[in-house]
């Protein structure tokens, strides 16, 4: 069993035991289950799952981090919210925000400013 805790700078979103979680690395999806070795990755916006025997808990973050580290998962979202009250306005306006990120981005900035549009709107689409 796993220790979960979604943590976002508003607020502690969600703490719970859980068989797995899935997190949106960076490189792709992955599934941390007990005694995972540790690990630290940023994340991409998308899903957090959270099973537990045959119930599944949602939540969207917007990216962060998230640490494996033997039986606890922690996730640090730069904003997170259960998927079932997300609104497509709430998607919409991150979407905006990360276009108008990319179009005053630097060349420096500039792919990284790409990636994130193409993490937020490859997420809707998956939607």
């Amino acid at each position: 069993m796993l220790t979960f805790e979604l943590v976002s700078p508003e607020r502690k979103l969600a703490s719970a035991e859980a068989e797995a979680v899935t997190i949106p690395g960076m490189m792709g999806d992955m599934t941390a289950m007990s005694d995972h070795a540790p690990f630290l990755t940023t994340m991409r916006p998308g899903v957090v799952v959270v099973r537990n025997g045959t119930s599944e808990d949602k939540y969207v973050v917007t990216g962060g981090f998230a640490e494996i580290s033997g039986n606890v998962v922690s996730v640090l979202a730069e904003q997170a919210t259960e998927l079932p009250s997300m609104e497509a306005e709430w998607l919409d306006g991150h979407i905006a925000e990360a276009r108008k990120l990319l179009d005053e981005a630097g060349e420096e900035r500039k792919q990284a400013a790409l990636q994130r549009v193409n993490d937020f709107e490859a997420f809707k689409a998956s939607l």
